[in-house]
């Protein structure tokens, strides 16, 4: 399996960054998406396990992929659409882009393009390759309960520390930390974190061992002080930076990937390099809608990228029992997601003459092409000779020249 954590040098160099795109934004990025999944879950009524589910796929995928190729509501809708059948709470796409075209404004529902189930439909196996098929993910949750079980102390402060280390879990999902760390020092960290704000500090707790120095010994090994506050920062960090963006100017949207102005591109990141090929005469795109809103700071002029990973994918209804996972930066061909071109005429076999009766004579007809010949001649007359007998006679012959009766 595919390792998902990496470090801080290696966050600062994602695809988006590498695109053009600030690290600020980047973050506000995915915490407008992780929220976004958030709150479009809670309304369709999904559980925390399938929408922090989706949540990490969709850090996962801005790992491989830029911000400015795709756009992160519609990545949003995808790994939510995804999570739910990995969860085993699925709900329909139609059912989560009219969830989403509810909460977001025209701004940012523009995204969508004018088929947004084929969007969201086509940027799931997209997906699907990026995330390399692993798609079980585990959570904090588990493990918060599992630990706080073990506690001992006042009831009632205990209550209240796990439901501020809950919260705390809920917010995480909008940084990056369940890229750098495994579930279980997440949960350790926010749950210091909650004991630290309620002042319910644990004293005791079943299973415990001269050997164990804190609570968290019993659970996870090695594990510094250093790591546990540099969780804890990342989440405090994020009710700041809330307050700040909440002042920032509005922007025009992005546009879908399907609806890009040109196929003319920048300098390629490492992600895309090897996926570009030669584009047809792009059409003019439609006006956008008036902007409302703080849309996305970045305009999608890549189309070549979405389209070159579409081809990447087999076409429906091959031989081949499960999809190949795509190579980092290499594409190959196959059938096109979002413009298939047409499939090639028939080659025109010209037909022998037809052998004709004693007693009349054939005129040879004009070939008819792939296309058809609205101006070839008739076919001439059968000879009174060959004629089957009809009804009258009793029956009528069928393909074979057996006759039935009736």
């Amino acid at each position: 399996m595919p390792c998902w954590y990496y470090d801080k040098k290696e966050l600062r160099e994602t695809p988006s960054i590498l695109d053009g795109i600030t690290f600020e934004t980047e973050r506000r990025y995915r915490k407008e998406g992780a929220r976004f999944i958030m709150e479009c879950g809670t309304k369709m009524g999904l559980g925390h396990n399938t929408m922090a589910t989706g949540v990490v796929y969709f850090h996962r995928f801005y790992m491989f992929h830029s911000f400015r190729s795709f756009p992160r509501y519609v990545t949003a809708c995808c790994c939510l659409f995804f999570a739910g059948k990995v969860e085993e709470t699925p709900k329909k796409c139609r059912d989560i882009i009219k969830t989403a075209r509810g909460i977001l404004s025209d701004n940012y529902f523009y995204s969508f393009g004018e088929d947004p189930k084929e969007e969201v439909m086509t940027l799931e196996r997209i997906l699907l390759q990026t995330i390399k098929f692993d798609l079980q993910v585990e959570h904090p949750y588990t493990f918060l309960l599992k630990y706080a079980k073990c506690f001992k102390g006042d009831q009632q402060k205990l209550q209240k520390m796990v439901q501020m280390a809950w919260n705390f879990v809920n917010d995480s999902l909008s940084t990056v930390v369940c890229l750098q760390w495994e579930p279980e020092i997440i949960a350790v960290a926010l749950i210091h974190l909650a004991s630290k704000l309620s002042k319910f500090t644990v004293q005791d707790w079943d299973g415990r061992q001269p050997q164990h120095q804190r609570w968290w010994d019993m659970f996870v090994s090695d594990v510094t002080m250093e790591i546990l506050e540099d969780i804890c920062h990342q989440v405090l960090d994020l009710y700041q930076s809330t307050q700040k963006e909440a002042h920032q100017p509005g922007s025009p949207p992005q546009k879908p990937p399907s609806r890009a102005d040109s196929p003319t591109l920048g300098k390629p990141t490492n992600q895309s390099a090897g996926l570009l090929a030669p584009a047809a005469q792009p059409q003019p795109p439609p006006p956008p809608p008036a902007a409302s809103g703080n849309g996305s700071l970045l305009d999608v002029n890549n189309i070549q990228i979405i389209k070159s990973l579409a081809c990447a994918v087999p076409a429906l209804g091959s031989s081949s029992d499960s999809l190949p996972s795509l190579p980092h930066g290499q594409a190959t061909g196959g059938y096109h997601l979002y413009h298939a071109p047409p499939p090639p005429p028939p080659p025109v076999v010209p037909m022998p003459p037809y052998p004709g009766a004693p007693g009349w004579s054939v005129q040879q007809q004009p070939l008819l092409t792939h296309y058809g010949a609205a101006t070839a001649a008739p076919p001439p007359p059968i000879p009174p000779a060959s004629l089957p007998p009809g009804p009258g006679a009793g029956g009528y012959y069928n393909a074979t020249g057996r006759q039935n009766r009736y």
